[in-house]
C-alpha cells in the first residue's frame, strides 16, 4: 500500500466506503468494483478498499470480529499476533504491574491493542511509515496508547518513563521466513541486550528458535492455537513470575493449558535437557501424538510422565501406553494393529478391509504421504488412519482410530 492509497483509505470518504462494503467474496469483487466506479468513486480508492476488505476477511482468523474495523497490510497481517495469544502476553504485563510498555516493532498494533484493553499504557514504535499510520488508526479508540514512527532501538526508554518492553523483531524478508535469530531485524541478541536497561522484557520469536539462542534466565514458552504452533515467547524479570525454564501454552476450544518442566529440570538453554528424552516401550493399546508446542518446548518426556506413557522410538515424538488418559497436551488414538512397513503388505492389508480413503500421519520416515497414497491405489468404501514411524528402530505402520 502506497502513501496515496493510505491517505484515501483513512479519509472520511474511505472509511465510509469500507463501512458500506458487503462481506468480501472473491467471486463478487469485480461486480462490486464495477458498481462503485460507475457511481463515480475514484478507481484507486475502490482498489484500496476492496484490498482492505479482503484482508479484513482473512484477519478474522486472528482477530475475530475486531478485524472488521482494523486496517491491514499483507506483510503486517502475516506477522501479527493472534488476538487470543496477545491477550496472554498482555496479562503478563498487567500482572507484573507494568505502567508503560514500549512495544518495539509494533506492526499493526495487535499486542498494543491487547495491552490497552487491560488498561496498560503503551508507546508503540514502528519503523515503516505506512504500517505506523495503520497502527495509529487501529489504536485510535485507546487514549492510553500512542504510536510513533521511527527506529525502535533509538527510543530513550528511561527518558520516556518506560518500565517494560515488548519486542517483535521482523522474521521475514522478501516474503520468506528467517530462521536464524542473528538475521532477525533487529537481531535477537541486540533485542535481548535491552533487559540490561529494562528487566521486564518480552520478545516474540519464531517457534523454531534454537535452544542455543535462549539465555538461561529466559522463560521460553511455545504457543499453539487449535493445534497450530504459532510462536515462541521469551519472558524476563517480573514478566516471568514462574521463573526461567521451558513451557508450552496450548490454546484450544477457548481454554488455556500450560505444561511446564518438572521442578528442578533446569533453565531454557540447558544442553543436558534433550527435547525427547524418555523411556522407549513396546506398542501399547493407545498412541499419543503430542501437541506441536509440547514438542517444540522439548517437553515430550514430561507429557509422557503425566500420561504414564513411553516413547515408541528414541528421538520420535510419538508416545504409547495401555491406559487412555484425557489430556490437552496430546491427541490420543486407539491402536488397532501394527506391523513392519512394506508397500505390498500395506496395500494388501488395506484392500482386504475395503479401505478406499486413508489418512496418513508420519514421523521419522522419508515416505511421502501423497506418493504412498497413489502407490496404494485404494478403491474401497471405508476410511482408515495409518501412522508411519519407527518402532524399535524399524520402519513400521500403525493402524489407529481416534480414542
Amino acid at each position: 500500500m502506497d502513501a496515496a492509497s493510505l491517505t484515501q483509505l483513512l479519509s472520511p470518504q474511505g472509511r465510509a466506503l469500507l463501512a458500506e462494503l458487503p462481506p468480501y467474496v472473491a467471486e463478487e469483487s469485480l461486480r462490486v468494483s464495477t458498481r462503485l466506479r460507475e457511481r463515480g468513486v475514484d478507481a484507486g480508492l475502490v482498489a484500496a478498499a476492496l484490498t482492505q476488505s479482503r484482508l479484513r476477511e482473512r484477519a478474522r482468523a486472528k482477530f475475530g470480529e475486531r478485524a472488521g474495523r482494523m486496517f491491514f497490510t499483507v506483510a503486517g497481517l502475516e506477522q501479527a499476533t493472534r488476538q487470543v495469544v496477545a491477550a496472554h502476553h498482555a496479562r503478563r504485563y498487567a500482572g507484573a504491574g507494568s505502567r508503560l510498555v514500549a512495544d518495539l516493532g509494533c506492526g499493526l498494533g495487535g499486542d498494543a491493542i491487547a495491552l490497552s484493553g487491560l488498561g496498560v499504557a503503551v508507546l508503540a514504535v514502528e519503523a515503516d511509515p505506512v504500517t505506523a499510520d495503520l497502527a495509529e488508526a487501529n489504536l485510535r479508540e485507546f487514549p492510553t496508547a500512542s504510536v510513533r514512527h521511527g527506529d525502535a532501538l533509538a527510543l530513550d526508554l528511561a527518558a520516556e518513563g518506560v518500565d517494560a518492553v515488548f519486542a517483535d523483531p521482523a522474521r521475514r524478508a522478501g516474503g520468506r521466513r528467517i530462521f536464524d535469530p542473528t538475521a532477525y531485524s533487529p537481531p535477537l541478541d541486540v533485542v535481548l541486550a535491552l533487559r540490561a536497561r529494562v528487566p521486564a522484557l518480552g520478545v516474540k520469536v519464531a517457534p523454531g528458535v534454537p535452544y542455543s539462542a535462549l539465555p538461561p534466565d529466559a522463560r521460553a514458552q511455545w504457543v499453539s492455537v487449535d493445534g497450530d504452533v504459532v510462536e515462541a515467547g521469551l519472558w524476563f524479570g517480573p514478566l516471568a513470575a514462574e521463573g526461567p525454564g521451558r513451557s508450552a501454552l496450548v490454546l484450544a476450544g477457548g481454554a488455556a493449558h500450560v505444561l511446564t518442566e518438572a521442578d528442578g529440570a533446569g533453565a531454557a538453554g540447558r544442553p543436558d535437557a534433550p527435547a525427547r528424552a524418555g523411556e522407549v516401550r513396546p506398542v501399547g493399546a493407545f498412541l499419543y501424538e503430542p501437541d506441536g508446542a509440547v514438542i517444540r518446548a522439548g517437553l515430550v518426556a514430561r507429557a509422557a510422565e503425566l500420561l504414564g506413557a513411553g516413547l515408541l522410538s528414541e528421538d520420535i515424538a510419538y508416545l504409547t501406553g495401555d491406559t487412555l488418559v484425557a489430556t490437552p497436551f496430546a491427541t490420543a488414538y486407539r491402536v488397532l494393529d501394527h506391523f513392519p512397513f512394506g508397500l505390498k503388505p500395506l496395500r494388501a492389508y488395506l484392500r482386504a478391509r475395503d479401505v478406499g480413503v486413508v489418512t496418513i500421519k508420519k514421523r521419522g520416515t522419508a515416505v511421502e504421504p501423497e506418493q504412498l497414497r497413489r502407490q496404494l491405489g485404494l478403491r474401497g468404501t471405508r476410511a482408515a488412519t495409518i501412522v508411519l514411524t519407527r518402532i524399535a528402530g524399524r520402519q513400521s505402520v500403525l493402524v489407529v482410530e481416534p480414542a
